[in-house]
């Protein structure tokens, strides 16, 4: 999970406007609003929640009273439901919990998120709430949020990758990178490292306490080995580029993102992918400026262990590389759909090919991925699906056939693929095969409601216990119950 926070803004309060205008268009949905009088509630309009944040934020020395910030998970890791109880955490930690605040999920992107709007003056004191190195601060809130809730705590994770069975600096370095941690130098004291993790420092080590042992276990270095001479067989070992510019792009303005800026590279496959999911073994690639790789690392996370990859096996007898390239956010995508069999794949990979050339999509970027979607995504593909097939409305999503005759539902925003019966029902999908049937069906219904409703005036306007019409309606009646 990240956090995000926008530049202050005015008195007008934009945050609210933009939030509004998510919610007005089906984009969002307010999750939560705290600390505001029981006479500004989830009915009030913007103007006149506007009009309070504005009314408690009267300080002429802040003249950009608004705090916005945006919670963000990967994907659909966490639901609206959970990341707005991280965001009412978050706000505590910040020194916003007293403070009235809203929070809103926008379901406009891959990624949940939630969004959040405040006032940077207490409403209390009339004072500005303290903002100083606010990036850094919302860092560390998050943090303590994740620990408190989740059990994540970046000290027990260095602790425990500090224990690893390391031969030089360089790996150490690379396996607190894996991890989402930084090593620098401490700069008060030479003798010393900082552990970072998104600029915060999370720990302070002393040089003496890092401790190289190029001992290896010889049946531990088998076994790895044997693992990899079997799933080399299994999954595709061909090597492909991964170019990841979101961090440059990022800190540059929007008018100068296209100026090319030099990405972060790593070099990916399939093999890897299966090798680190099954038994916590990650391959790292070593190259120089993007070109390929001339050696690659192990990081055996079963024993604590980081390896030569030499030491275990010759890079070019597991591996075949390439020159092919793709984007880190497109491949993320595609990693996270659901891909259980080659002929999935093959479906996925020609549907994709055929909507975005551009991208140059091989098989080999396409992973095998046999989880399933959890059980709110799963029902948000389904109906998202099915008031497609009614409306042929929503671009997130693509019904397709197969060249075997098989029809396909492809969920682009959720990235999912799955058979259109099995997902909407035998009903629905016999439905969507013969359309005229079911409109046939209709036109009969109705004619018999018209049948039906004449029968029932004659009925009512007979005075006979026993009128042919009440007859005839009983004998139709108990023929349609049966």
């Amino acid at each position: 999970m990240i956090v995000k926070i926008m530049k202050p803004a005015g008195s007008t309060f934009p945050g609210v406007n933009y939030n509004d205008k998510k919610i007005d268009k089906g984009k969002g949905e307010l999750m939560l609003m705290k600390n505001f009088p029981s006479f500004i509630n989830g009915s009030s309009n913007k103007e006149e929640v506007k009009s309070y944040l504005a009314s408690v934020s009267k300080n002429e020395k802040v003249k950009k009273p608004q705090f916005h910030a945006a919670l963000s998970t990967k994907f659909r890791e966490h639901s609206k439901e959970e990341l707005t109880k991280v965001a009412e955490s978050f706000m505590d930690e910040m020194g916003y919990g007293d403070q009235p605040f809203i929070v809103v999920f926008h379901n406009d992107t891959e990624n949940n998120h939630v969004h959040l709007v405040s006032t940077r003056v207490d409403k209390s004191t009339g004072k500005k709430i303290n903002d100083s190195y606010e990036k850094l601060k919302s860092q560390k809130a998050l943090a303590k949020v994740m620990e408190k809730m989740y059990g994540i705590s970046n000290v027990e994770n260095i602790n425990k990758l500090l224990s690893y069975r390391i031969s030089s600096l360089k790996q150490l370095e690379l396996l607190l990178e894996r991890n989402g941690f930084r090593l620098a130098q401490n700069k008060e004291d030479e003798t010393k490292m900082d552990i970072l993790k998104n600029g915060v420092r999370e720990k302070t080590i002393n040089g003496n306490q890092i401790v190289f042992d190029n001992k290896k276990n010889e049946n531990r270095t088998k076994q790895i080995k044997a693992i990899l001479s079997k799933y080399k067989e299994l999954h595709s070992g061909t090597i492909f580029k991964v170019e990841d510019r979101r961090k440059q792009e990022a800190m540059l303005p929007e008018e100068k993102q296209d100026e090319d800026p030099e990405p972060k590279i790593e070099f990916e496959s399939e093999l890897q992918k299966k090798l680190k999911d099954t038994f916590g073994i990650d391959i790292i690639f070593h190259h120089k400026d993007g070109q390929k790789p001339f050696g690659y690392s192990l990081i055996d996370n079963k024993t604590g262990t980081v390896y030569k990859g030499s030491e275990i096996m010759k890079m070019n007898e597991l591996f075949e590389f390439t020159s092919q390239t793709i984007d880190k956010r497109l491949f993320e995508r595609l990693k996270d759909f659901n891909i259980p069999d080659k002929e999935i794949k093959t479906v996925l990979l020609n549907f994709l090919k055929a909507k975005h050339p551009e991208n140059e999509l091989h098989d080999f970027m396409l992973f095998e991925n046999k989880k399933f979607k959890n059980k709110e995504t799963f029902g948000a593909i389904r109906n998202d699906v099915r008031e497609y097939l009614k409306t042929q409305n929503n671009d997130d999503v693509s019904i397709i056939k197969s060249e075997d005759g098989k029809y396909y539902a492809i969920h682009s925003k959720f990235h999912y693929i799955g058979e259109l019966e099995t997902l909407i029902g035998e009903k629905q999908f016999q439905n969507f095969l013969n359309p005229t049937v079911k409109t046939e069906n209709k036109k009969e219904d109705s004619l018999e409601k018209v049948i039906d409703d004449f029968l029932l005036d004659m009925m009512k306007s007979s005075a006979a216990a026993k009128d042919p019409a009440e007859e005839e309606l009983r004998k139709r009646k108990k023929r349609k119950s049966r």
